[in-house]
């Protein structure tokens, strides 16, 4: 009962909405993930490296209006407005994506939608440092993380409930991408009515004032994460993997799906014992985790090996995202925060951009297995040096 107590403090009434919210919003998302790389190169006819193209600038798309929209909303001191603006845009973005006859029209739809993540994450990410006290900003992000991947894992389900129901011979992709409007819509509702700002206002007749410059600690840290990130390319990857060795559109949202439902299980209780033990040193496991992951990845030669990897990257999922936010959150200050989340976010995001198109060629014109080498010595490198770095630094968070 302790640590069900000791789970629940902390957890604020922004905090709970904004996981649904999110947990909305990634049913929606989540519905299209594994069925537009498919989609792409199946009905519209693109090579990998168009998918990895798309991917790449969708990500790098959102990491600039990450980095503008977080310092944007730490100079007029709100929040809120950038959070709906950024659920709203990704919402309509999914019946635009039933109108492409081509993968540019594809890249569009991405476009918008990743407009919209970049607008709402930095600033929805200071809306949960600021409604919370810090001691509890592990456990906050992770629940965050956790009703995010939930909804992560109901999303390929529901489409998977569409595709059976139509029939596996000719599926029709574009009523799923509709289909996926509900559900973003309803999260946008309950954001606009649910979710309070809590950004206190400037003071009468004074104007805004710059962001505060973010730390040097801030910089190494951020630093020492792009080695990582690197190599960190996108999932889609992954899904092309099991593709390639096997599996059908039905075993790639299910293989996809459980690695969504280990990590929504694991992120609230990764979160809390960050919380306790540290979140750096809990980060670390995350990247040993995902570098297992990678190699196996690389190596897999039988479809059956595809799904204990898809269900142990769920592990990384809970063991370093939500924990990486807290570690910003602990770096930056009240004044900064949103700016902080933006550069760490829009920094990772380009970074995206280059290991998506890195992955996209490795693929094509070395092998499948290249990428993942290459994704896992990153990842161990990137481990070792925060570890090293957090020791000699001596941080207590």
């Amino acid at each position: 009962m302790t640590f069900f107590k000791d789970m629940k403090a902390g957890l604020s009434r922004n905090v709970t909405f904004l996981g649904v919210v999110s947990g909305l919003t990634d049913i929606s998302s989540e519905m299209l993930y594994p069925i537009v790389p498919v989609f792409l190169t199946s009905v519209l006819g693109a090579p990998m490296q168009v998918v990895g193209l798309i991917e790449g600038v969708a990500e790098a798309t959102a990491s600039f209006v990450k980095i503008a929209g977080g310092r944007l909303s730490d100079r007029l001191n709100r929040r809120k407005p950038f959070v709906i603006a950024g659920y709203s845009l990704s919402a309509l973005s999914k019946p635009l994506l039933a109108l492409a006859a081509s993968w540019q029209f594809v890249l569009f739809s991405r476009f918008i939608d990743r407009v919209g993540k970049g607008l709402r994450t930095s600033a929805r990410d200071a809306l949960i440092a600021g409604s919370v006290d810090k001691a509890h900003w592990g456990k906050a992000f992770g629940f965050h993380r956790a009703m995010d991947t939930l909804g992560a894992a109901l999303g390929p389900l529901t489409a998977l409930a569409m595709l059976h129901y139509m029939g596996a011979e000719k599926p029709d992709y574009r009523l799923i991408f509709l289909a996926a409007f509900v559900p973003a819509l309803l999260g946008v509702g309950v954001l606009v009515w649910l979710v309070k700002e809590v950004a206190q206002p400037a003071a009468p007749g004074k104007a805004a004032a710059p962001a505060e410059p973010v730390s040097a600690d801030f910089k190494t840290f951020v630093a020492l994460y792009a080695v990582f990130a690197l190599g960190n390319s996108s999932d889609v990857f992954l899904i092309m993997r099991a593709k390639g060795l096997g599996f059908s559109l039905t075993q790639v949202i299910l293989a996809y799906t459980g690695y969504n439902l280990v990590y929504a299980l694991l992120a609230s209780p990764a979160g809390w014992l960050s919380d306790k033990l540290g979140k750096v040193k809990t980060m670390a496991f995350g990247f040993a985790v995902f570098a297992a992951v990678y190699l196996g990845f690389a190596a897999a030669d039988r479809p059956w090996m595809i799904w204990a990897l898809f269900a142990l990257y769920g592990f990384y999922g809970a063991f370093n995202e939500g924990i990486a936010k807290a570690v910003v959150a602990h770096l930056s200050g009240s004044s900064n925060r949103a700016s902080a989340m933006g550069y760490f976010q829009g920094t990772l995001g380009f970074l995206t951009f280059a290991s998506s198109a890195l992955a996209g060629f490795l693929w094509d014109r070395f092998s499948p297995s290249a990428p993942f080498f290459v994704g896992a010595a990153g990842a161990l490198l990137s481990g070792l040096a925060l570890t090293l770095w957090a020791r000699r630094r001596k941080f207590s968070f």
